[in-house]
C-alpha cells in the first residue's frame, strides 16, 4: 500500500460517489437518505483518518464535522446534507471496537503484513467498513462493501480497492456467518 495517498477533500470524493451511490437502490431508504448515508461513509473515513493524524478524541472530531463540515458550502459546492447519527455511531463504533475491528482486519492481511504498514487511509475505510459489518446488519453487505470500496477509488488509482473489497468480503463472511 502506498505510504503516500492522502485524502481529497470532501467535497471532490463526495463528487465522485454521488452518481454511484444513487443507482444503488436499498429498499426502506429514500434517494434523501442514501444520499446522506454515503456522505457519513466518507465523513467518517475522513474522520478516522484525522483523528489517527492528529490525535484529536472521538466527540471533537464528531462535533467539529457537525458545526463546520456537513450542510456546508465546501470550495464552492454545497455538500449533501449527512445522516449525522449515522456518522457518530460508525465513528464512536469503530474507535469504541477498534481492537475487535483490527483483529478482524489483520486475519485478512497477507501473513507479512501488520495493519501499521498500511496506508493510513486504507486502514480508515478498512475499519470503517469493519465495524458497519460487524455491528450493522440492517444495512445489507453489499452496499456497505460497494460504498467503501468507492470511497477507496476516490482516494487510490493502484490496487488499494481491490484489496479493501477483498477485505471487506471476507469480514463480512466471517461476521455474518449464520
Amino acid at each position: 500500500m502506498s505510504e503516500d495517498a492522502k485524502p481529497t477533500s470532501l467535497a471532490q470524493a463526495f463528487e465522485k460517489l454521488q452518481a454511484h451511490a444513487e443507482a444503488k437502490p436499498v429498499a426502506n431508504l429514500s434517494k434523501a437518505e442514501r444520499r446522506a448515508r454515503t456522505v457519513s461513509r466518507l465523513a467518517a473515513v475522513q474522520a478516522l483518518y484525522q483523528m489517527e493524524m492528529t490525535g484529536a478524541g472521538v466527540e471533537v472530531v464528531i462535533r467539529e464535522f457537525s458545526e463546520h463540515r456537513f450542510d456546508r458550502d465546501i470550495e464552492g459546492e454545497l455538500l449533501a446534507q449527512a445522516d449525522e447519527v449515522f456518522f457518530a455511531d460508525l465513528i464512536r463504533g469503530a474507535v469504541g471496537q477498534q481492537a475487535e475491528i483490527d483483529k478482524a482486519v489483520t486475519t485478512r492481511l497477507a501473513s507479512n503484513w501488520k495493519l501499521d504498514r498500511l496506508d493510513a487511509t486504507a486502514r480508515a475505510i478498512l475499519r470503517a467498513g469493519a465495524w458497519e459489518l460487524i455491528h450493522r446488519p440492517d444495512v445489507p453487505l453489499e452496499v456497505a462493501i460497494d460504498e467503501y470500496v468507492e470511497i477507496a477509488k476516490s482516494f487510490f488509482e493502484g490496487p488499494e480497492p481491490g484489496f479493501i473489497n477483498g477485505a471487506l468480503d471476507g469480514i463480512a463472511k466471517d461476521a455474518r456467518r449464520t
